[in-house]
């Protein structure tokens, strides 16, 4: 079977049982043992794109207009685009470091390097000097396509780089414009066919607890792999899909690009200098977008706005990146009539357990196993049990969406991969219906007086007050219990922070929660976030720790008990 026919059978049969899961678990496999060869750009977008007039990108922008692009015209200008790489010495295997806003070139090039068998690095342009030093040498990207607002971080590192291409300004620092190679042939370049197992993605992890991983995806892992995630989002052919994420990080591949696309679908955009939550909800009216994902982040910020009427053609909504709290699900069902369902999945995979379109869901739950994943909780001495680390059977199979492993670090993939088991790193329990309940992230889980304690689950009950906007969760050293729980909390518009208030949400939260979970320590404060917008728990356990060794107060804490 020839690889684009291999690809069309496996979505269909995804299509097939779109709303039956336990089906699509049993029929669906991986199309990779039928493929010598894989090229997502060449043997699936582009045959996709023949002929094919359809929107396949449309891009809102608050400073430049309306971009919009057919199948087919995309198609055709990443060929061009592809091309002037290759007679530029670009070759197969070479690393890329693309660090573009959501601009029209950010799919022209990646969809040209995946042609040339090239590597992409994605970068935020967010990146500091430090970072942009670290993804050339750590990364090893021998060239760069750059917005024009970076190139002063290229400072000094010009001559380390081969193809250089800027977006939005004049060419300098030795930087061409990019519309110079929109200006090549549109005929494909000779090129050697890629493999399954060839590189295409490095993805530097967004380092919330530790310096940031290498995590390298194949020529399938995430082309083939976001099937998965396709299942789970419920995109049908010709829907508009609205993913709310910056370029750069795993989660704008997962639905802005090998989702909606393997779907043919339409990828809407956004993009503004800055998030607005009124003017996100009139573009969903105004662009009949029928399938949204958005972040926890972004939910609770559109729930603080008017929801108003639901836009009429919205179908299916998710939440991935965290878990969403389940006050802000039943706030938009009771708005909209319409459940927002959690998926769970790292930039290490594609879309492992997700609430998938049909499903009953039960509220707090990220749901079950998507197609093409076994997963088991395992616990500390190494078995599988009803609550654990969530793990990814690799026997009999492998699952075709895990990565390849951490590039810089042999020890980590080998730790990670341990016992025939993916270990992600984050805990949580199956109830006797299968479905999976997030506890938290296994560096973020703590024990007090030998009850173990989710913070997930107590930042839940913190927002549930009216004045919460964000919280996080920490130890609190603590000579007793050896440790208590402790919010960072950010208030609502509106809402001052005192002792009036820090009284209120604790007594608040006090009962919803059992006396060993009492959170016994408030604090108003910033939350530390990664600049993916992960809050950074691990920075506020340090402060915590840090202040309860030298005796110490934040300026706005408070306890509990007094």
């Amino acid at each position: 079977m020839n690889p684009t026919a291999a690809f069309e059978q496996a979505r269909a049969t995804l299509f097939k049982h779109r709303e039956d899961l336990d089906a699509a678990v049993r029929e669906f496999s991986f199309p990779v043992d039928q493929l010598e060869r894989f090229n997502w750009a060449i043997d699936w977008f582009d045959e996709y794109a023949r002929g094919n007039a359809r929107p396949a990108l449309r891009i809102i922008s608050e400073t430049a207009g309306t971009t919009e692009v057919s199948f087919m015209e995309l198609s055709e200008r990443s060929t061009r685009v592809a091309r002037y790489l290759h007679d530029r010495g670009v070759q197969k295997g070479d690393r890329i470091l693309v660090m573009l806003n959501n601009v029209l070139p950010l799919w022209e090039t990646v969809l040209a390097a995946i042609k040339l068998g090239a590597v992409v690095i994605p970068a935020t342009t967010q990146l500091t000097l430090d970072d942009v030093h670290d993804r050339l040498h750590r990364g090893g990207a021998k060239h760069a396509v750059v917005d024009a607002v970076c190139l002063d971080k290229f400072e000094g590192l010009e001559d380390q780089l081969g193809v250089k291409l800027v977006v939005g300004d004049a060419p300098r620092r030795g930087f061409i414009a990019f519309d110079d190679a929109r200006s090549a042939e549109a005929n494909a370049p000779h090129r050697t066919p890629t493999a399954p197992g060839d590189p295409l993605l490095l993805y530097f992890t967004s380092g919330t607890t530790a310096k940031p991983k290498l995590v390298l995806h194949t020529q399938v892992s995430y082309p083939i792999g976001h099937f998965s995630t396709m299942y789970w989002i419920g995109i049908q052919e010709g829907d508009i899909h609205q993913n709310i994420s910056s370029p750069g990080w795993a989660k704008h591949a997962w639905s802005s690009f090998f989702a909606p696309w393997n779907a043919g679908a339409t990828v809407l955009v956004h993009d503004a200098p800055r998030f607005k939550a009124s003017r996100t909800l009139e573009l969903l009216s105004t662009e009949n977008v029928q399938t949204l994902c958005a972040p926890p982040t972004v939910w609770r910020m559109l729930v603080l706005e008017k929801l108003g009427a639901k836009p009429p053609s919205l179908r299916e909504l998710v939440s991935a990146g965290e878990p969403l709290n389940p006050e802000v699900i039943e706030h938009v069902r009771k708005d909209w009539g319409v459940t927002i369902r959690d998926g769970y999945g790292q930039t290490e995979t594609t879309a492992q357990i997700g609430n998938s379109p049909g499903q009953k869901i039960i509220p707090g739950s990220m749901g079950r196993p998507l197609p093409g994943y076994q997963v088991a909780l395992i616990d500390p001495e190494g078995r599988e049990s009803s609550e654990g680390e969530v793990a990814l059977k690799l026997t009999p199979a492998r699952p075709i969406g895990l990565m390849v492993g951490y590039i810089d670090d042999a020890e980590r993939t080998a730790a990670a991969t341990a016992g025939g088991y993916y270990r992600t790193g984050d805990e949580a329990s199956r109830d006797s219906n299968g479905y999976y309940h997030y506890v938290g992230r296994g560096d973020d889980v703590f024990k007090s007086s030998d009850y173990r304690i989710s913070p997930f689950e107590l930042e839940s009950a913190l927002i549930e007050h009216p004045a919460v906007a964000e919280a996080a969760v920490v130890p609190s050293p603590d000579p007793v219990r050896t440790s208590v729980p402790k919010c960072f909390v950010v208030v609502k518009p509106g809402f001052t922070p005192s002792a009036e208030l820090a009284r209120e949400i604790l007594q608040f939260v006090k009962g919803r929660l059992a006396p060993f979970k009492r959170i016994r320590i408030l604090e108003f404060a910033e939350l530390p976030k990664t600049i993916s917008g992960k809050i950074r728990r691990v920075q506020l356990r340090g402060i915590e720790r840090d202040r309860r060794a030298k005796g110490e107060r934040g300026p706005l804490e408070f306890m509990l008990d007094e």
